[in-house]
């Protein structure tokens, strides 16, 4: 455990998630305000996009310069186009259970978006569920099976690797990506603490001892990742597990994080009381806090 000192940064939101550090400038999800922000670095926080009803997810670029985003409980990925209209760019839902999640979109606009696999909120049985890759054209396929609680994924060893968080299962999940955009060679890239058996939510959330959300890969190859049940980001590698913990200030969850700034060494987290989704729309209690790193961002 590190000691650390954190500065808060923009305005306080619902529930910020899926930072993206894009043209200088944090890009955000606010997930129960239902809207897209961006925040600079001097704390300046401005409204992109306001959604009518539905959750923004995860967020990232298409070649073009259009914005894709996730709309969680209608499970679609959505594309905001530089005019300012938007379209379904694709429809998960043949494939999707649950709610969509987080997103990691491939520098040709290949992007891998991944579910709950069960209704987290509604006290659902946990079940296992894909990741699913959406190809720039907006054609669906399922990138891969039975994980728990597929969350946020990032590229290493120079994009030949694509790990994801399972959240559920208290690890990180590797596959190679392939040329032509397939996952093989499925591998545990750090099994960070037990796996719990699949069980009612509640005793499943009682026996994690680490809780994989958001999270960002350094120019090293190890992640900074949010623990969504232990008030802690932490700094894992693989096969090892835990090498670095920064503690939140007490009362606050850690449930994304992002590597920016100018020079990459910028550790940006998003924080909030807790995730219940009616007491977090009803406030504005979520913030950004942000401290230095070692290592800048690959």
């Amino acid at each position: 455990m590190t000691d650390i000192e954190w500065t808060p940064i923009g305005a306080p939101g619902a529930f910020y998630e899926c930072p993206r550090w894009q043209d200088g400038a944090w890009l955000l999800s606010d997930f129960y305000a239902d809207r897209i922000v961006t925040v600079t670095g001097d704390g300046r926080t401005t409204t992109v996009l306001e959604l009518d009803g539905d959750h923004p997810g995860g967020l990232g670029r298409l070649p073009g310069g259009a914005l894709l985003f996730v709309a969680m409980r209608a499970r679609k990925v959505m594309r905001l186009e530089p005019d300012g209209s938007v379209a379904v760019h694709a429809d998960l839902t043949p494939y999707c259970e649950g709610p969509a999640n987080d997103m990691l979109v491939l520098p040709d606009g290949t992007a891998f978006v991944g579910c709950f696999g069960f209704d987290l909120n509604a006290g659902e049985h946990p079940r296992t569920a894909a990741l699913l890759c959406v190809l720039p054209d907006g054609t669906v396929r399922v990138a891969a099976e039975d994980l728990v609680f597929p969350n946020a994924a990032v590229l290493t060893d120079h994009g030949r690797t694509l790990v994801v968080g399972e959240t559920f299962a208290a690890r990180h999940t590797a596959f190679t990506l392939t040329p032509d955009g397939l996952l093989t060679d499925r591998r545990t890239w750090a099994q960070v603490a037990p796996s719990p058996a699949l069980a009612p939510t509640g005793r499943m959330i009682a026996e994690l001892r680490y809780a994989p959300d958001g999270c960002a890969v350094d120019g090293s190859g190890d992640l900074w990742v949010a623990d969504a049940l232990h008030g802690r980001v932490v700094r894992v590698r693989e096969r090892e597990g835990i090498v670095e913990q920064l503690d939140l200030p007490d009362g606050f969850g850690a449930f994304a994080c992002g590597l920016g700034g100018d020079d990459g060494r910028t550790l940006l987290v998003c924080a909030a009381p807790d995730f219940d989704p009616r007491a977090r729309a009803a406030a504005r209690d979520s913030v950004l806090l942000t401290t230095r790193v070692r290592v800048p961002a690959a």
